[in-house]
């Protein structure tokens, strides 16, 4: 599990896919059961919300919601936001 931590730690938008394939290579001869595959694939999944986001800021969007047309720049949502 640090091996994934330390991989996806520090992930920015820009490099989001590339750290995924790296962090798949490292879990995918584990059971499917096992908890770092468990972990590692959760991780993936943020890796690729974080993948079209600007920022994983988790004090929100730069902009106000209020912005017309906003619920659809998926650029800029947090990454957690799903």
């Amino acid at each position: 599990m640090e091996d994934v931590t330390a991989l996806t730690c520090a992930a920015t938008p820009h490099f989001a896919y590339q750290i995924r394939a790296r962090v798949r290579a490292l879990v995918r001869d584990l059971p499917a059961e096992h908890p770092v595959r468990v972990y590692g694939e959760d991780r993936i999944k943020l890796l690729e919300r974080l993948a079209s986001c600007t920022s994983a800021a988790a004090e929100g969007p730069l902009e106000p919601a209020t912005r017309p047309g906003w619920e659809t720049i998926p650029s800029h949502r947090p990454a957690r936001a799903g």
